[in-house]
């Protein structure tokens, strides 16, 4: 499994627009769906816009993981990840 994890990352680096955008509570958050051992699997990260320049390509991974109950603990994770910044 780490090997197609490894292999999908690549993917995505090489295209970071391949994910679908998310709307909503996961606005800016793109997950890009493959298939491991028939059953389906997604990844959750945030590349750079593309009217922003960049020096270096800079892409946050959150999540990877099955379908069910993937976006539910997506958005828990980044409510908890926001509530950190504000309380600094």
């Amino acid at each position: 499994m780490q090997l197609a994890i490894e292999d999908e990352v690549d993917v995505v680096c090489d295209d970071p627009e391949i994910g679908e955008l998310k709307v909503g509570d996961l606005a800016g958050i793109r997950v890009h769906k493959f298939r491991f051992s028939r059953q389906e699997y997604l990844i959750a990260y945030r590349a750079p816009k593309d009217d922003v320049p960049v020096e270096f390509l800079v892409i946050d991974f959150y999540q990877v993981g099955a379908h069910e109950n993937f976006y539910a603990e997506l958005k828990q994770y980044l409510r908890q990840e926001k509530s950190k910044g504000t309380s600094k």
